[in-house]
Parts: structure tokens; C-alpha cells; sequence
């Protein structure tokens, strides 16, 4: 993965290929003041079976995406072993479903991952 060090964008500091402590012990989890972050997870099926062209292409796309929402994005991690992209941001309303629009209209086979809609327990009358 070879991203243009000069570069500070928020994913060149996590696609290194030193070893890195677990998903868990790296997340932030709370701001300054106490409000919990939130996160998500992308799948990005097949990424890291992609030629290294079209792989340097996909980085830089998810890292132009997550610059251009520098002011929300506290972490992101690509994890290529499992083609997943976890990005931790300022708990600011339907930021959770703005930035993975913005990838995947640079990154169309990036789905979102998350938990199914709640089944009613209830009837209306």
C-alpha cells in the first residue's frame, strides 16, 4: 500500500503493515466531554484480491471521502484481511448514513453493514 506519505489523510495512518493492536483496545469511545462516539462498518467484498492498481485506487478514493469529512472522522481503520472499513466519528445526526453514501458513490461495491430494522411487537388498531 504505497499512499503518499506527505499526505495526512485520516486512513494513511492505519494501512501500515506493522502489526497493530486489536480493533477494541484503538476505537475511540467517548469525546472529550463524555458523549459517546459513533461508528461504522463497511464490507468491501474482494478488495484485497484486487490488482494493486485498482487496490491504490480504492484507498485513495475512501481516503479522499473520509478528508473530505475531516471535521467529523476520529478513526478509521481498513482492515484488507477482512475487507472492512471501520470509521469512528463525532456523534453529529445521520452522519452514519451520509459518509457511507459518500463511499460508496466512490466505491460502489462497499456495502454497509449493520443490524437488521426491530419486528413491531405491537398492532395497530
Amino acid at each position: 500500500m504505497d499512499l503518499d506519505e506527505q499526505r495526512a489523510g485520516p486512513l494513511a495512518a492505519s494501512t501500515g503493515f506493522e502489526p497493530a493492536e486489536p480493533l477494541w483496545q484503538r476505537v475511540p469511545t467517548r469525546m472529550p466531554d463524555g458523549r459517546p462516539v459513533s461508528d461504522f462498518m463497511m464490507l468491501i467484498p474482494r478488495l484485497r484480491q484486487q490488482p494493486p492498481h485498482i487496490l491504490q485506487r480504492t484507498l485513495r478514493e475512501i481516503d479522499g471521502v473520509l478528508t473530505r469529512y475531516r471535521s467529523v472522522v476520529l478513526f478509521a481503520d481498513l482492515n484488507l484481511k477482512i475487507n472492512t472499513l471501520w470509521v469512528s466519528v463525532r456523534p453529529v445526526p445521520g452522519i452514519c448514513l451520509e459518509l457511507p453514501a459518500a463511499v460508496k458513490l466512490c466505491v460502489p461495491e462497499a456495502v454497509l453493514i449493520g443490524q437488521p430494522r426491530p419486528q413491531r411487537t405491537w398492532r395497530r388498531r
